[in-house]
């Protein structure tokens, strides 16, 4: 049994935050492609999403704040060089990746089989990578 005194995350979700740098073509893209479903929006700078159980935070490039004096929010300044990524198991990876295809996704390349791994990788419209997996056990 956990001892929820000491436990600072007692009844709370965890939200990753994007930042974009076109929030219509980004929203686009986790609504239409994804299947993401919004649950907030701010006033054209931001956009709460739900997907797969999880929070995303879309928001547009800012500056610093008093409580973040010294960060800039900015959107991936290239694509090819990645230090946040997203994986999605999937039941059949090239099912998956030809609907997601289909409604627009930009595949890096098709699936590949790894062994005991199908596997392929997506990007959305600022560059944040995606990928997804199917797992076969040996």
């Amino acid at each position: 049994m956990s001892d929820q005194q000491n436990n600072p995350f007692v009844d709370s979700a965890l939200t990753t935050i994007l930042v974009v740098s076109d929030m219509a073509a980004s929203k686009a893209f986790y609504v239409e492609v994804l299947g993401a479903e919004i649950f907030r929006e701010y006033g054209g700078d931001s956009l709460v999403l739900e997907f797969l159980g999880n929070w995303i935070l879309l928001v547009t490039p800012g500056g610093p704040t008093q409580d973040k004096p010294d960060t800039h929010f900015i959107p991936p300044a290239d694509k090819n060089s990645v230090s946040h990524a997203y994986t999605i198991r999937v039941k059949d990876c090239k099912k998956s990746y030809e609907i997601l295809k289909g409604k627009g996704a930009d595949f890096i390349t098709p699936p590949m089989d790894r062994g005991a791994e199908t596997r392929c990788f997506f990007r959305d419209p600022d560059g944040h990578l995606f990928e997804i997996s199917e797992y076969r056990a040996s």
